[in-house]
């Protein structure tokens, strides 16, 4: 595996993993009711918990795609530049 291969592969999974961040805001966003409707089935949550619970898991989403792909990608391009 190149680090050329090993970036690309990087900056895709960022990209892929904040369309499924921005996703899952606009759904929250705009089909709010239905989803703690959904939810409500099986959990008994207030709508004030409910909303902490997606901020929070959207928080952590966000936080594990800046350490898991966004930093390992910019020490692949500063090693890659450093290399050529």
């Amino acid at each position: 595996m190149t680090l050329q291969f090993a970036s690309d592969f990087l900056l895709w999974c960022a990209v892929l993993n904040y369309a499924v961040l921005i996703a899952w805001f606009l759904a929250f966003r705009f089909a709010h009711d239905w989803m703690r409707g959904l939810h409500g089935r099986w959990f008994r949550i207030s709508e004030e918990r409910f909303d902490g619970i997606h901020y929070a898991c959207m928080a952590v989403y966000k936080l594990g795609i800046l350490l898991f792909c966004l930093v390992p990608y910019v020490a692949l391009r500063i090693l890659s530049s450093h290399a050529g």
